[in-house]
C-alpha cells in the first residue's frame, strides 16, 4: 500500500512559516517547539499530528484565521498525510455518495455515459 504524501502539509507548513518571516531557528524558540521535529515535519519525513487540538494549536501559531480556506487546507493536509479523508468530507453524506465515482475518475477509469450524465446532473443541482 502506498504511503500517504505528508510533504504537501510540511512544504504548505514551512511556506506559511517563512511567509509570517520566521526562520525555522526563531519560531521553534518563540513557540517553544523542538527545531529538529519541526524541520523533519516540514521535510516530509515525519507526518503532522493528527489531533485536532495540536493542529489548531500549529494554526493559530501560523496565524491562519479559523474558517479561513488556509484553514480548511491545512487541516485537509494533515488528513491526507495521516492517510485519512477530511472529517468535512467523512460527514458529508453528499460527498461520501460521490466518492466512488471521484476516486474511479483518478484511477483513469472511464465513466459509462450514464454515470457521466449522473455526475452532471449532480454538479448543475449542486
Amino acid at each position: 500500500m502506498p504511503k500517504p504524501n505528508i510533504k504537501a502539509f510540511g512544504v504548505f507548513f514551512k511556506e506559511r512559516r517563512i511567509a509570517l518571516g520566521y526562520t525555522l531557528r526563531r519560531f521553534c524558540e518563540e513557540k517553544g517547539l523542538d527545531p529538529g521535529n519541526l524541520s523533519r515535519m516540514e521535510r516530509g519525513i515525519i507526518s503532522p499530528p493528527q489531533k485536532k487540538e495540536r493542529l489548531e494549536e500549529y494554526a493559530r501559531q501560523l496565524k491562519l484565521k479559523e474558517g479561513s480556506d488556509d484553514w480548511y487546507q491545512f487541516f485537509d493536509l494533515a488528513s491526507v498525510a495521516g492517510g485519512r479523508i477530511p472529517p468535512q468530507v467523512l460527514n458529508d453524506a453528499n460527498l461520501i455518495e460521490k466518492l466512488p465515482v471521484f476516486f474511479r475518475t483518478l484511477r483513469g477509469q472511464k465513466l459509462t455515459t450514464e454515470q457521466l450524465d449522473a455526475l452532471i446532473e449532480k454538479i448543475r443541482k449542486a
